[in-house]
């Protein structure tokens, strides 16, 4: 499938409701650049892409024009079971993501097998200059360290970035909310210490407060150490 073939059958599969709903809860993305097709069709598309084989030129082919394009990237990258293809293909397409969709629904199922390796890539990620490839960093750590694989050096790590950016923010909170309903004892310091800036601080206990993981006496406790400083 070329990229006139593609972009064709992206637009017969249009949904101009949900292209609207897309672009009020995706402002950085151009609305021009959104056609508007669903998720569960995307990973379809993106599934026959691999099974047809022809996929390399579209993973080339930098940067995409439209939304959809970048979605079906980061699912067929998701969905590769190289860890080396995987990881050099990831890494040309994150200067490329441009918006939390893209960002959060990109995750490699390889990775689960091989946290050792993908360890340092975190690393080099939050370094980054770029808010989406910070943010991805932030989100493979939530997702691949907070449990068996925990060290408390990681939160340290995510309690040091500093940023304007909202939605590395609003990551480096959401990474905290989930910390403190898997390992509550070692991350709640961070809070008590008020480790993080402010906004990011009472967002952190805001989504806290909103999660069924967190007890009722763990939330009023939370409540107590909310700030305005």
């Amino acid at each position: 499938m070329n990229k006139s073939e593609l972009q064709k059958k992206l637009y017969s599969l249009q949904d101009l409701k949900y292209r609207d709903m897309q672009i009020k809860i995706i402002p950085s993305t151009d609305p021009e650049t959104v056609i508007g097709v669903r998720t569960p069709e995307l990973r379809t598309i993106a599934k026959e892409m691999v099974k047809a084989g022809d996929f390399m030129d579209f993973l080339d082919d930098l940067p995409h024009r439209y939304f959809e394009e970048n979605q079906l990237h980061a699912f067929i990258i998701s969905g590769m079971k190289d860890l080396k293809e995987c990881m050099e293909e990831l890494e040309k397409f994150l200067p490329y993501v441009d918006n939390w969709a893209t960002c959060d629904q990109m995750s490699p199922k390889i990775f689960k097998k091989h946290k050792a390796e993908l360890l340092p890539h975190i690393k080099d990620w939050l370094g980054s200059d770029r808010t989406y490839t910070v943010r991805f960093g932030i989100g493979m750590l939530m997702e691949h360290f907070l449990d068996d694989d925990y060290d408390p050096v990681y939160p340290e790590m995510v309690a040091k970035l500093r940023s304007d950016e909202y939605y590395v923010n609003m990551m480096i909170a959401w990474y905290f909310a989930t910390a403190l309903a898997k390992q509550y004892e070692s991350i709640l310091p961070f809070i008590e210490e008020k480790r993080l800036d402010v906004w990011t601080h009472n967002k952190t206990i805001q989504k806290s407060i909103e999660s069924f993981r967190i007890t009722d006496e763990q939330k009023k406790y939370l409540r107590s150490l909310k700030t305005a400083r």
